[in-house]
């Protein structure tokens, strides 16, 4: 029995992950994570590291991170408490959605997940206080291979549906892309 529906959105690779919960009066059991399931969605390592975060105040935005070939990462991103707006953004040399965004809300409520591939940049903006997120990611941390966009670029052009509170002075510093950017080759 399959616990989650993979749903394609218009980046190719991106995908939203449905899970399904099995419920009675005590409450849910829903699985997190599920390696021959993901393995049919492009997971095809093993988790190298698995990350939490805690963000309180909303309209927090937290991004634009993606780490360099051949750290890259895949990512499996869960809200597990309050409400964001997720976004990736396509890096793939030669892609034909390179610098293209897609943004999901994943809640506590909702139960989604975005499977975000190799070669995307990831952030979120919180769109409740207290909010909780997991991340699993196919590669662990490696400083010099950190990167990032600048969450407030206007070549991005990304929709922030409520207005920044707060923004890292790391994440603001990142710089806005010029027409030199390349992207990232896998």
């Amino acid at each position: 029995m399959s616990r989650f529906e993979l749903v394609s959105t218009p980046l190719a690779g991106l995908l939203r992950i449905e899970r399904q919960r099995l419920g009675d009066a005590r409450g849910f059991l829903s699985r997190l994570f599920c390696a021959d399931e993901l393995a049919a969605a492009g997971w095809r390592k093993p988790i190298a590291q698995i990350n939490h975060t805690f963000t309180a105040q909303a309209g927090t935005v937290r991004g634009m991170h993606y780490q360099l070939p051949p750290h890259a990462e895949a990512k499996l991103v869960s809200c597990l408490r309050g409400e964001v707006w997720d976004v990736a953004v396509d890096l793939r040399v030669g892609s034909p959605t390179f610098l293209q965004w897609h943004g999901e809300v994943l809640s506590a409520e909702n139960g989604r997940a975005l499977l975000i591939p190799e070669g995307f940049a990831h952030g979120f903006q919180t769109l409740s206080p207290d909010v909780e997120m997991l991340y699993c990611h196919s590669n662990p941390y490696v400083p010099g291979a950190e990167a990032g966009l600048n969450p407030q670029d206007p070549r991005l052009a990304l929709a922030w549906p409520l207005p920044i509170t707060q923004l890292s002075p790391r994440d603001s510093g990142h710089p806005m892309l010029n027409n030199s950017f390349e992207g990232v080759r896998l």
